[in-house]
């Protein structure tokens, strides 16, 4: 017969702490310790070295991480992507799709059309080996037209910024959807785990989004600035109250306590995506700046992209494929010109020009260009008539059915034109490619059956292209 407790030790047993049975929820205690939760900067439920600065892509890793490099659905060769997105929406006709015979009309009335015509002021030519025709403004990416695909015959539903915006990047045009970079990691992974696998610089929330996707599959937002002391680069990664030991411990904790939760209870994938942001934070503190600091190229590299902003982010972009990000996106906005178009857009091309071209050819150098697909265009194109809502200078309205982009490397056919608009620029007309057939193109050379490429959510499968879209398998070398 086993002897009674005494006071003092029946005292010790119902106060003693059961880790199994913590007194908190895991969601208790995360609210309750919010500030120190802030302050953690956090560590790696993968396993990595939180103390190696140059720690492999992957290495150490547990296999239940949801950013592990995963293989997609057939062999390619592109691996990642950096996305050039001309907020505003380029004019086609004086950019990537010459129209001489709406140069005849110019200042007068075409058959279909109110108003009148514009012909472009920008002198076009044949450029490279394969002929391709660019126009003036782009003299540097005139040199580098052998390795891209120009299609000419893109569209889109709506001509409205905000919406067209949205449909670019997320194929939807009213429903909140995950972007296209969420998409991307959420099937291939991350090969850095140190670094996000999807990092915007510049650009609107809802262009990264993940949506009804896990949170850790959203785009991480740099306001970069070649100005800025690289600490201000990106906020608050690093703690200012706790060692990187004390950091690990804590999210040690944090994680036993959630695992504990899921089992006993439930997973809330919200949570867990919060914590795996921490994670990132916390990895990041060993690689990220590093990776924004361009004072590390060579000069000649750093004089090939020049000294304006836009060029010190795509070589930043460029140094974040280098490391294993998944896909890079860098605004390169104002091509909006309603009014002195003839002004304008050469300084707007000219801004891009130089930088854009040197990205493809420190790609090309480095054996990168293979393997990383660069995409440039738009929301929407332009008028083939002047606008007409009181601006001076010549301008162009918006236009949905025609409009123009690029993609280059990452298994594109480079030197080559892909559709065509009617004679005057106005509408696409032949081979024509929507948005959702740019979309699934983009997954093929990234190697997904658009069609096969879902995520359950509320009881359906949703997927990039919605029900829609066709590959444009002549572009694919």
């Amino acid at each position: 017969m086993s002897q009674p407790f005494s006071p003092s030790e029946k005292y010790l047993l119902e106060h003693h702490p059961e880790f199994a049975k913590p007194i908190l929820t895991k969601r208790d205690f995360l609210l309750r310790s919010g500030m120190g939760m802030g302050a953690l900067s956090l560590a790696s439920i993968l396993g990595v070295n939180p103390y190696d600065a140059v720690a492999a892509p992957a290495s150490g890793a547990t296999a239940n991480s949801p950013l592990l490099p995963k293989p997609p659905h057939f062999k390619v060769k592109a691996k990642a992507v950096i996305h050039l997105f001309a907020s505003g929406a380029p004019s086609q006709v004086d950019t990537w799709d010459p129209k001489p015979e709406l140069t005849k009309y110019d200042s007068k009335s075409i058959p279909g059309h109110d108003g009148l015509a514009y012909g472009s002021p920008f002198k076009f030519s044949k450029s490279g080996k394969s002929g391709v025709e660019t126009s003036e403004v782009f003299p540097e990416l005139s040199k580098c037209v052998d390795d891209m695909a120009v299609i000419r015959s893109l569209w889109t539903d709506i001509p409205a910024h905000d919406v067209a915006s949205r449909f670019m990047h997320t194929g939807s045009l009213q429903l909140p959807k995950p972007s296209m970079g969420s998409w991307l990691v959420y099937g291939l992974g991350t090969e850095n785990q140190n670094m996000p696998g999807f990092i915007t610089i510049g650009g609107q929330p809802e262009w990264r989004q993940s949506s009804f996707l896990p949170g850790f599959y959203q785009g991480c937002n740099v306001n970069y600035s070649s100005k800025m002391n690289l600490e201000e680069v990106i906020l608050n990664i690093r703690s200012q109250f706790s060692p990187l030991d004390r950091q690990r411990r804590q999210l040690s904790l944090v994680h036993k306590l959630n695992d504990i939760h899921a089992a006993a209870l439930q997973r809330d994938t919200q949570l867990e995506s919060r914590i795996e942001a921490f994670e990132m934070a916390f990895k990041m503190q060993t690689e990220a700046t590093d990776a924004f600091d361009i004072s590390k190229e060579p000069q000649e590299i750093r004089d090939l992209y020049g000294k304006t902003e836009i060029g010190a982010k795509l070589l930043v972009a460029r140094r974040l494929v280098e490391r294993g990000v998944r896909f890079v996106q860098v605004e390169a906005g104002g091509w909006d010109h309603h009014g002195d178009l003839e002004k304008n857009l050469p300084l707007r091309a000219a801004d891009i020009d130089g930088p854009a071209a040197a990205l493809l050819k420190d790609l090309k150098q480095r054996g990168l260009l293979d393997s990383t697909l660069v995409i440039w265009g738009g929301e929407f194109g332009r008028t083939v008539t002047r606008d007409r809502n009181g601006n001076t200078g010549g301008g162009r309205d918006h236009n949905g059915r025609s409009m123009v982009g690029w993609l280059a490397g990452g298994g594109v056919k480079g030197g080559m034109t892909y559709g065509s608009s009617d004679e005057f620029g106005a509408r696409a007309v032949e081979n024509k490619v929507h948005i959702h057939d740019l979309h699934a193109t983009i997954l093929a050379l990234l190697g997904f059956d658009h069609e096969k490429f879902t995520y359950r959510y509320n009881g359906r499968d949703f997927r990039l292209t919605d029900n829609f879209g066709k590959v444009v398998k002549d572009i694919i070398a």
